[in-house]
């Protein structure tokens, strides 16, 4: 028994000296990769020394002695910092991430090389301006500077990840800075997808309940369209889903998580310092590190500070010594679906105006590690690339012997939108600024100017010209050999929205409806908030003037406006009702949770028992009115359209229609249904977060899901490289915390405000900003995630151009110096 005994220990002491051992061998190879920011650096390619000062949050100011210097230290900054993220985006661009990850994304890499989204952004670097084609040499040879020193000075493969993925990294090239700018219009748009999906639903319940269950922007009325099915024969009223399901690192996202933003400004009149003031914080989905990297540039024009996007070398949401810019997703309808009629005789042609013609195509090679390759037969229709009927869910409203081509306006392979990004950046005004807008394509974005005296918002990208008789608007597929249904052009950048010096001295966007114009000049019938623009208007118009701080209060702002008018639908029939009940029982826990949502503010506070309450009662609300209409169609129907409840509720065209149960005996009311899934909420409640209900966190619910996109699902590693944190805010708030809606966790905070800035122009040294997570995309740097807590707490960090302000809290200087 002794030996056995001291056996046990020997082995137990090995394995602890093995797994110590493991660790810090580990650890010794993922913090060589880690960058020396008080370094000198001999590289080639740059004129005179450059000087990068690091501050305090480690925001890097570059100060070089040309634009293109200061463009070369950009990129190795970014490359520093964001090496691996830099990679992962240009690999998505291509369609190459199954040579690091196998089968598992095979499906990603299909979609992207359909698209052909890398080979148009090759085609469109010779239609770049010739500063925008010497800022995009130099930044690439910035990026290959670093990853040079990489190679040459053993610094951990330049990431962490690479020793899980190792792969040769190509050197950077200017088309992989446009490809990232094509693969950011692909994120920030959904109208393929929801074009599908109202197909979907109207085939299923026709066009009269559609106008219900995905209703229009109840601001205006929109002229009678026809139904799916009249468009398009011989399509079956249901067909199961065959997309693949959602992974991290895709770019596509779900209908519900496509791109959203605030952005806002007051002029001088509406300022109480003189000044004009602009707040912007664009919403994408959550990651670590975030998507943004916050950066000063001197350029000879002056400099400018904000955040940009690594891969990049553009400032994209900033501001100079003169200009304020911000974005917000401008909902530009620029994607249609066609559906192509193949030749029964000869697959290789398709029914065009004139007849048979030939599709283009080629083929392309997927290489999978682990698995054969997979090859591709590339098409192309006149009208755009053809997608095969697994993506998308196409082929569920594709009839036999037809293909679906999808025109979307960032397929060009003419596609100057870096040039006219890069010049709004150096503008100077609020005219110049939109001037260089005209040349923008995509992502169609609202931009919001605020110069030292005046202050506008511009739709910037193409708006594509379609016929005024086009079968269906663009909000259904469509037969893509009718001449009525196929794009023509694109319309004058003077038929974009604009709103330059509005009377009431404030403007701004929520993604919210911008104008109220007919097809085919109407922008889009799908916006993306109706609700968030409520509580915005209220908070600009109950001050006279508004300071910096005034616009910082409304940028963090968690009262749910929807929230505050649902509740009071929902409970119309069920508020001090209830009969005396005992503790313990289903009628009391109803009772506790309609005495605390009668006292609610709307404020979706964290530390508040009222906004989980609220938020579980609506998912299940909105899970019984649409369950037995749509069947198997509802999952895709995954968060309650506001408009949609609203129009139930007030039995708005015999809407309440949908409270009955269809397939029941008993005629349901709203009021049965409202009653019902607050029991049901209040079930889900106790079972995931505990029998007392006052006592329930929605903090606990909604907790920001900062993952990373390859290692966050890896057990163990993920406690290094996951940052997860308790946040206010909902799906309708100013400040967005966008729901998942799916799965175990349906209200965790997947999709908000990466980067927050609030410019002020009567003191701009005390403009602020802040990003999600951290400057570095590295796990064991202290830069991964200190501004985090910053940004969870709705802190900012100081957003100055004065150089010797920089310098004072520098936490590193590096010194690039020319090779000769």
């Amino acid at each position: 028994m002794a030996l056995i005994f001291r056996w046990l220990v020997r082995l137990a002491t090995t394995l602890i000296v093995l797994s110590v051992a493991v660790f810090v061998l580990g650890y010794y190879f993922a913090a060589r990769s880690l960058p020396d920011y008080n370094a000198q650096s001999t590289v080639a390619g740059i004129g005179a020394p450059v000087e990068i000062v690091r501050d305090n949050a480690n925001v890097p100011h570059i100060f070089g002695a040309t634009d293109d210097d200061v463009y070369f230290a950009l990129g190795y900054a970014h490359a520093q910092d964001r090496l691996w993220q830099m990679t992962m985006l240009r690999r998505t661009a291509q369609g190459r991430l199954s040579e690091l990850f196998g089968t598992r994304t095979v499906g990603i890499d299909e979609v992207l090389r359909r698209f052909d989204l890398y080979t148009l952004a090759v085609s469109s670097v010779a239609a770049q301006d010739d500063q925008t084609k010497a800022a995009l040499t130099a930044y690439s040879g910035g990026v290959n500077a670093w990853l040079a020193e990489v190679n040459n000075g053993a610094r951990g493969r330049g990431a962490p990840e690479m020793w899980l993925f190792n792969h040769p990294i190509a050197p950077w090239q200017p088309a992989d800075s446009l490809a990232i700018l094509k693969l950011m219009a692909l994120q920030l748009t959904s109208h393929l997808e929801n074009e599908v999906l109202r197909a979907r639903t109207s085939l299923l319940i026709g066009n009269d309940r559609l106008k219900d269950i995905m209703p229009d922007d109840p601001t205006t009325g929109v002229a009678a369209l026809p139904a799916y099915a009249s468009l398009i024969h011989d399509v079956p009223i249901y067909a199961e889903n065959t997309r693949m399901p959602f992974d991290p690192l895709s770019p596509i996202k779900p209908i519900e998580l496509a791109g959203a933003s605030n952005a806002w400004a007051a002029n001088a009149q509406r300022s109480a310092r003189g000044a004009t003031l602009l707040a912007n914080d664009p919403h994408l989905g959550l990651t670590a590190p975030t998507i943004w990297y916050l950066a000063r540039l001197e350029l000879s024009s002056g400099g400018v500070i904000g955040g940009t996007i690594p891969g990049m070398p553009v400032v994209l949401s900033g501001r100079s010594a003169d200009l304020g810019w911000g974005l917000t997703s401008a909902y530009v309808d620029d994607q249609d679906v066609l559906i192509e009629e193949v030749n029964p005789t000869n697959p290789n042609e398709y029914r065009s105006p004139d007849g048979w013609v030939p599709f283009r195509s080629r083929d392309s090679i997927i290489t999978v590690k682990g698995a054969p390759a997979v090859t591709l037969r590339l098409r192309w229709t006149a009208n755009g690339p053809v997608m095969p009927a697994s993506q998308f869910d196409l082929g569920t409203i594709t009839p036999q012997g037809h293909v679906t081509a999808i025109a979307w306006s960032a397929l060009s392979d003419r596609d100057p939108s870096m040039s006219s990004a890069m010049a709004i950046m150096r503008a100077r005004t609020v005219d110049s600024a939109i001037a260089a807008g005209e040349t923008y394509i995509a992502p169609a974005q609202n931009l919001t100017l605020a110069d030292r005296n005046r202050i506008a918002m511009k739709t910037i990208g193409a708006l594509p010209a379609r016929d005024a008789q086009h079968q269906s608007q663009g909000r259904f597929p469509s037969y893509g050999y009718l001449p009525e249904n196929r794009w023509q052009g694109r319309f004058p950048y003077s038929a974009n929205p604009e709103f330059r010096d509005p009377e009431g001295g404030i403007i701004g966007n929520t993604n919210n409806k911008t104008v109220d114009r007919p097809f085919p000049l109407h922008v889009s019938y799908r916006w993306g908030d109706t609700q968030r623009v409520n509580r915005w208007r209220r908070l600009m118009q109950a001050r006279e003037v508004h300071t910096r701080d005034s616009f910082i209060e409304a940028q963090l702002d968690t009262v749910s406006f929807t929230a505050r008018s649902l509740l009071t639908l929902m409970g119309a029939n069920l508020w001090y009702t209830g009969d005396a009940a005992p503790d313990g029982t289903p009628e009391r826990r109803r009772q506790i949770a309609l005495d605390l949502l009668s006292a609610w503010n709307g404020e979706m506070n964290e530390h508040l028992p009222e906004p989980l309450i609220y938020a579980a009662w609506l998912r299940e609300f909105h899970k019984r009115l649409i369950r037995d209409e749509l069947g198997p169609l509802a999952p895709e129907f995954t968060h309650a359209d506001p408009v949609f409840i609203e129009r139930v509720l007030r039995d708005i065209d015999d809407a309440d229609v949908w409270c009955d149960v269809i397939q029941s005996a008993p005629v349901e009311t709203c009021t049965d249904i409202a009653r019902q899934s607050l029991d049901d909420a209040l079930i889900w409640i106790m079972e995931h977060h505990g029998a007392a209900i006052e006592a329930v966190r929605w903090g606990d619910a909604h907790q920001a899901t900062h993952d990373h996109p390859v290692l966050g699902d890896t057990p163990l590693l993920n406690w290094f490289v996951n940052i997860r944190q308790s946040t206010s805010g909902g799906d309708h708030t100013l400040q967005r915390g966008r729901t998942s809606g799916t799965g175990p966790a349906p209200f965790q905070n997947v999709h908000a405000a990466g980067y927050r800035g609030v410019y002020d122009f009567a003191d701009p040294g005390s403009s602020v900003f802040v990003t999600a997570t951290g400057q570095s995309g590295h796990p064991l740097s202290r830069y991964y995630d200190n501004l985090g807590e910053l940004w969870r707490r709705g802190e900012y960090i100081p957003m100055s151009l004065d150089p010797e302000l920089a310098r004072a809290a520098a936490v590193g200087v590096t010194w690039l110096r020319p090779a000769n």
